[in-house]
């Protein structure tokens, strides 16, 4: 196939994959203007669709913002910070002010205290060398302090444009579509010969006469366990709505699994609470620590699933990681899944997909 490239943003176009960079339907090669799915659906439905893009193609492509002046709106998922907070941001921006949106917070329990989150979130940043103007927690789903971040946008961007970045299932592509509901009116279509000067599949979408917002593809993070798992798992262990925490009551030499995709052990400590938080489909099964490699191995993908079939062909091994709790209410957190609260003095070994590194942080409920 000759190399046709979409006229909205300049991107290779490519008839292959309709979650890649670039995809348009075979039958849209004949047309005389040839758009990538991501422009037709902004174009036609006023919608923005979200595109992934592997670590090293981004950082190729977005090293532009260096270059360009704007504000940086760096988009994360509440449940995910770990796998969602781009490390490498400052070598993305250069010095370009950055704001950092915690998106999702519909789905915390309601006794999350939004300050301390917020001040958690900083320094998260600062100990990834990213330098932060302000940070702001929403919900793109439920609309919830969308308002207020979009007047602190304006009020920041001092007349520039404002790029959007994140990784993968962050929620970038709903927070975006809410912006242009709001800045477009919900009826009005996007209709231009398409946005000048827009490349490298980067979408731009006019605030005014001299500036846009600019959507970039999601960058994938191979830390996020979504990306070892099927789309019917994902839709799983995804939270649709608050998590209720579920607490058990453990003695050590306990083991508790969640699905098939991840575990503690409780191996030393004083009978205590381990308090979990996970999407309330995810299935938690307690059992003997002696006995949890044997029911792992007879049992993952039935009694312990998720994974099914199509994510067991892909999945990594579990590896482990000792941790030694003492001294404060302690979270275990598995990126992309969830997290366990102690708060008692103990050593766990977290077993957790090759890859999907777990840590542990001061609890944040």
């Amino acid at each position: 196939m000759e190399k046709i490239y979409c006229q909205g943003c300049g991107v290779l176009i490519q008839t292959d994959d309709p979650d890649k960079l670039g995809y348009t339907p075979k039958s849209s090669l004949d047309k005389e203007t040839v758009l990538c799915k991501r422009c037709f659906r902004l174009k036609h439905y006023n919608e923005i669709q979200d595109v992934s893009m592997k670590d090293d193609e981004y950082l190729k492509m977005v090293s532009s913002i260096q270059k360009a002046k704007g504000l940086i709106v760096h988009v994360i998922d509440i449940f995910d910070v770990n796998g969602s907070l781009i490390k490498s941001l400052p070598r993305i921006t250069g010095d370009n002010p950055i704001i950092l949106v915690g998106n999702k917070m519909d789905l915390l329990p309601k006794s999350t205290n939004h300050r301390r989150l917020m001040q958690w979130l900083r320094t998260q940043a600062k100990e990834a060398g990213i330098k932060l103007l302000d940070v702001f927690l929403i919900s793109s789903v439920k609309g919830h302090g969308i308002e207020e971040l979009m007047g602190e946008i304006e009020h920041y961007r001092n007349n520039q444009d404002v790029y959007i970045v994140g990784t993968t299932n962050v929620g970038k592509s709903t927070f975006i579509n809410k912006l242009i509901k709001h800045t477009t009116g919900f009826n009005d279509v996007i209709t231009t010969s398409y946005f000048p000067g827009t490349t490298l599949g980067f979408i731009e979408i006019p605030l005014d006469d001299d500036s846009s917002l600019i959507d970039t593809p999601g960058i994938v993070n191979k830390q996020q366990i979504a990306h070892y798992i099927s789309k019917e798992d994902l839709k799983l262990i995804t939270p649709k709505s608050e998590i209720k925490a579920r607490i058990y009551q453990l003695n050590s030499g306990q083991t508790l699994f969640f699905g098939g995709l991840a575990r503690v052990d409780f191996i030393k400590g004083d009978r205590q609470s381990l308090v979990c938080y996970f999407s309330n489909e995810l299935p938690i099964h307690r059992t003997k620590v002696e006995k949890a490699d044997e029911l792992y191995e007879n049992h993952v993908g039935e009694l312990l699933s998720p994974p099914n079939e199509k994510s067991l062909s892909r999945l990594p091994k579990l590896t482990e990681s000792t941790f030694r709790i003492s001294g404060e209410k302690t979270d275990i957190v598995f990126p992309g899944l969830g997290w366990v609260s102690i708060s008692q003095d103990a050593t766990i070994v977290a077993h957790s997909p090759k890859g999907v590194a777990v840590s542990i942080r001061k609890s944040l409920l």
